[in-house]
Formats: structure tokens, sequence, C-alpha cells
């Protein structure tokens, strides 16, 4: 059994890759492995200063906000799963928030396996090119690293419309059980 943490950027409740998140979340359980899906959005944290406290202080940051236990979360999983809406062709706000405030003990997080989910309105695969360089720029950082799944959810829009899209959602559902 792993432990699987699924990071769903959306800041729409029910948006297209939060219920993508919803469906790899059901594989990975059916198939066995502890499954904790956070939604970012719903936490508070703080931008990176870049003031470098963690440095001096082991690992502790100087903005108390949700990220310590988020983080060790991070540590502690065994496959983590990034989620990202695009934003203007790159990853959300808050996820991207997360991943920067990683600085504080990124060198405990290693030996993951990795998926990532993005969604956007537009069709074009080049859509998806500098969400996905986000997303592997992170792993790079980590040691130990497998990138294991990508899911392009292209062409949805409207909160929801990835359910008219069941290719997508059992994709998704398929990536989880493959954990």
């Amino acid at each position: 059994m792993k432990k699987v943490l699924i990071l769903s950027g959306s800041p729409r409740k029910g948006g297209n890759s939060d219920i993508l998140c919803d469906e790899f979340a059901r594989g990975a359980k059916e198939a066995g492995h502890e499954v904790e899906k956070i939604r970012v959005t719903e936490k508070k944290i703080a931008p990176c200063t870049g003031c470098y406290f963690c440095q001096k202080s082991g690992g502790r940051c100087a903005l108390n906000d949700d990220m310590g236990e988020l983080l060790q979360k991070i540590i502690d999983c065994d496959t983590l799963v990034l989620s990202s809406p695009v934003y203007f062709y790159s990853i959300c706000a808050q996820l991207k928030a997360v991943i920067d405030r990683t600085v504080a003990r990124w060198t405990e997080i290693a030996n993951k396996e990795l998926y990532y989910i993005a969604t956007a309105a537009e069709e074009d695969r080049d859509t998806l090119d500098t969400t996905l360089a986000c997303f592997h720029g992170f792993a790079r950082c980590i040691d130990g690293y497998e990138e294991r799944g990508t899911l392009y959810g292209k062409g949805v829009y409207e909160l929801g419309a990835v359910q008219n899209r069941p290719e997508l959602v059992q994709i998704a559902y398929e990536m989880g059980q493959s954990v």
C-alpha cells in the first residue's frame, strides 16, 4: 500500500482538474492505496518571500501558515499528484505557491512517483507545455523521482465540463489504479 497525496490546484471546487483528481483518487483507493486529496486553495499558504529563514532554522519557515503541515505530507507520501488548470499557459498561483514553499525542506522530498493532471479550455497541445514545464522543473529538484503519468485535459472550460468527456474521466481513474 502506498501513500498517495493529490494536490488539487483548482480554485473552483468541482472544477475540471478537481474532478479529475477525484477520479484519480477513486482509482487509487480501489487499488488499495491510502489516498489524501488536498485542495490547496482551501489552505492558508502565502507565497515564498525568499528570506531564507528556513536555511538558518532547520527547515522551519518564517511564515506561520498551513504550509508546514502540507510540506510534511509531501515528504511522507510515496506518490504525489500535481494538478492545475492552465492559467495563461502556466500553473495556477495557488499550486505555484506550494511548490515554491517546498524550498524550506526540498532536500527531504525524495523517491516520489509523480503524476500530473492539467486542464485547459483550448484544444492545442502546446497549451499545456508551460504548465508541464513547471511540473517537470519541480520534479527535477527531487532526488529519485519517477514521472509515471500525465493527463492532458484539453477543451474543457465551463465548471464541470470534463464530465462530458468520459475518456478524460476514465484516464484519470485508470492512472489512479495504476499506482
